[in-house]
């Protein structure tokens, strides 16, 4: 029996898999194209219709996880424009740095190198400030006119927000901050995905909370406000030059339709600092399989490729079920005592 051209196995394959990365992006705004563009390089497709999927993909689940967030009033809107600006002037940069990288020949090495280390770096660091209890443990329940107590913000944070430089903005969580810093702080991330060629979700996230003060809940939804621009222009460019496949895409996307909503309504839920933990766990996994994919191109050993993504599906099988459990765990407590209060 075939779907869309495929056998039955595949779709079957492609909806749980989406159901899976779905999970994951809902629940820290990045992990897409991630792992999906291995997956389909491993699977053995072109790698322009790899990426271009992969961005129909990420643009469609962004979507979804987006508008589950605004139902949650986990997006700032003002916010998430201002990144958008600043990231896209520093993606330019950072492109210009690549191009002359790749004039002098040294473009792959030292991109693998730095993403490596930078993927790496902050999975140690945000792991790190979540299990000594350093993050900050803001409340989920997230009111755009409350207060927050400045001991419950990161120090850099609290730091780029002394600067008063007019004209000052409020985000949403309660607190002020200067437009160049929000600005600033947009430009560097840009910089650093334009020079690594990629998304930038996984810089953008902790960057919002452990540089800009915003809490964590919020700081996915509007990550994922950006993506679904930066997503979409992506998948239409790649969609004119036929690379975008509908018979990957549209599975894909039944099953995270689902995921990316369970894995949104989980933040609500779920600890900040769990989520840091396993936003950290994530990062080092894909750190060390990113490595094990360079290692394998520099030896000649194709069979490292298999290793790489096997170590990236693992982690996300492992991470999301993490989260559900976790969701889980907190709706079951949740539902005890409010009948014990009942009683």
């Amino acid at each position: 029996m075939e779907i869309l051209g495929m056998s039955l196995a595949l779709v079957v394959m492609f909806v749980g898999f989406g159901l899976l990365i779905g999970i994951l992006f809902g629940f820290f705004g990045m992990g897409g194209s991630f792992l999906v563009t291995p997956a389909l390089l491993v699977m053995g497709y072109d790698a322009n219709v790899a990426v271009g999927s992969g961005l129909a993909f990420v643009f469609g689940t962004s979507v979804i996880a987006t508008l589950k967030h605004r139902d949650l009033g986990q997006v700032d809107y003002k916010l998430g424009v201002l990144m958008i600006a600043g990231t896209t002037a520093g993606i330019e940069v950072g492109k210009i740095g690549l191009e002359f990288l790749q004039h002098i020949g040294l473009a792959g090495s030292v991109v693998s190198v730095a993403y490596v280390l930078l993927l790496g770096g902050i999975g140690v660091f945000v792991t790190y400030e979540a299990l000594k209890g350093g993050g900050g443990g803001l409340e989920h329940d997230v009111d755009e006119d409350a207060d927050v107590d400045e001991a419950e913000i990161p120090e850099i944070a609290q730091k780029i927000q002394s600067y008063r430089v007019p004209p000052m903005i409020s985000i949403r969580g309660g607190f002020t901050v200067s437009l160049w810093m929000v600005l600033a702080v947009a430009f560097a991330t840009g910089l650093l995905s334009g020079f690594l060629g990629v998304g930038g979700g996984f810089i953008r996230m902790p960057a919002l909370f452990y540089l800009i003060g915003v809490p964590v809940p919020v700081a996915v939804g509007t990550d994922l406000f950006e993506i679904v621009f930066s997503g979409g222009i992506g998948s239409f460019l790649y969609a004119q030059s036929g690379a975008v496949d509908l018979s990957i895409v549209a599975p894909l996307l039944a099953g995270s339709a689902l995921g990316a909503r369970v894995g949104a309504a989980a933040t609500d839920l779920v600890d900040e600092d769990d989520i840091k933990v396993y936003f950290g766990i994530m990062l080092l996994l894909g750190s060390i399989a990113v490595a094990v994919r360079e290692v394998g191109g520099l030896l000649d050993m194709p069979v490292l490729d298999t290793v790489s993504l096997a170590i990236i599906l693992g982690a996300a099988l492992l991470v999301s079920g993490a989260v559900v459990y976790s969701g889980v765990t907190m709706l079951r407590d949740e539902a005890q005592t409010v009948s014990s209060v009942a009683d």
